[in-house]
């Protein structure tokens, strides 16, 4: 058993509402210098970033977790993370069937930018990523796990977009074992579930300032696959 320190939800420059000098190389070197092991990336309704993320992870020795932050129908955030880079590329393309198309306005919203490896700019995101899917909160849990990831509501303790302000209270289903809140002082707001804290950080400077940790059964030097491994059982509350 062994503890890692841990920032699940991170954006890159492609969620408009992120900061220019997020490219995901410039995410890896962050993470790395504040000390993180386990780093997800989940821009807003794409994982267009996570391949030239996970690659830069791996150039530091970091777990790198490929990941979004889905909109539901109800206007409800949750992280979705997948074991796999695979799996969250296919994730992605199914859930651009379900956003809604408004044209991004640069500058009102943000840039929208997709990087490759070496942090060169391959493209632009012309239509605006947070807006409301058609997925509905029980279809967005569904769909997740038909690619083999997990997901829970991010944020509970904030009323914009988390899951108690629009709802009022966690749903009989589908069942959340997992949450994430904001600010530590909140972990108890969970209801006896698995409560994550972290960054959701659209600065620099904001990635891994909760200084949280997990708890993992794995050796404190395992490779990267084992961590990964640990980490979705964990969460998916198998050990």
């Amino acid at each position: 058993m062994a503890g890692f320190l841990y920032d699940l939800h991170l954006h890159s420059a492609l969620s408009p509402c992120a900061e220019e000098d997020m490219t995901p190389r410039n995410l890896a070197g962050m993470a790395y210098i504040a000390g993180l092991r386990l780093v997800a990336l989940t821009d807003h309704n794409s994982c267009g970033n996570c391949p030239a993320f996970v690659a830069a992870c791996e150039e530091h020795g970091l777990v790198p977790i490929a990941g979004m932050e889905l909109t539901t129908a109800e206007d409800i955030h949750l992280v979705c993370l997948f074991p796999t880079l695979e799996a969250a590329m296919d994730f992605s393309a199914t859930v651009q069937g379900h956003r809604l198309l408004i044209p991004n306005r640069p500058e009102l919203f943000g840039q929208q930018t997709q990087y490759d490896a070496e942090d060169s700019v391959i493209g632009t995101e012309g239509y605006y990523l947070p807006a409301a899917t058609d997925l509905h909160l029980a279809d967005a849990a569904a769909l997740v796990t038909d690619y083999g990831g997990l997901c829970y509501p991010a944020h509970i303790d904030r009323e914009g977009n988390g899951l108690p302000a629009i709802l009022g209270d966690f749903p009989e289903s589908p069942v959340f074992a997992v949450a994430e809140v904001a600010h530590p002082k909140n972990l108890a707001q969970a209801g006896g579930r698995l409560t994550l804290c972290c960054s959701d950080a659209h600065r620099l400077w904001e990635i891994g300032n909760k200084e949280q940790t997990l708890e993992l059964d794995v050796e404190e030097d395992a490779d990267a696959a084992t961590v990964r491994t640990a980490l979705f059982l964990k969460l998916g509350g198998r050990n």
